[in-house]
């Protein structure tokens, strides 16, 4: 089974309807987890960054967050990391990137084998290359 690495912007594209393309695609990915085509891992900064955009960007209710986190973490095929290689994430931050969230998704990549990061952000996806870091395509 396929591991993907999730960044922020797939899980907000999925929940959110701000872009209906990048919304498509992330429902294709999690459609896959639930049929366990892959594995969707989650690292716990992920969900700390989609709780304060959705938040304050959206102006979603702590309750309604809350909600959507429990029924993300029960979907089939989703893993949250909790596990950090703290040394490996200060190797990419700030050489490779300047986002120390996107340093801890991309070490989480980096420490499992195998496994790819799914991501919108063009800028991410350069730096990812840069480090030599497999992106998923959609």
């Amino acid at each position: 089974m396929k591991k993907i690495i999730i960044d922020t912007n797939v899980l907000i594209s999925f929940i959110t309807d701000r872009d209906l393309e990048q919304q498509k695609m992330a429902s294709v990915l999690f459609y896959g987890a639930s049929q366990y085509k892959y594995l969707i891992l989650c690292p716990q900064n992920v969900l700390t960054e989609f709780i304060f955009v959705m938040d304050k960007v959206y102006n979603s209710s702590l309750e309604k967050i809350n909600e959507i986190l429990n029924d993300f973490i029960s979907m089939p095929g989703i893993e949250v990391i909790h596990d950090l290689d703290l040394q490996l994430v200060l190797s990419y931050w700030p050489k490779y990137f300047s986002d120390f969230g996107d340093a801890i998704v991309a070490s989480v990549c980096k420490g499992i084998k195998g496994t790819s990061v799914a991501t919108f952000d063009r800028k991410f996806k350069n730096a990812l290359k840069k480090a030599d870091i497999e992106i998923q395509s959609f």
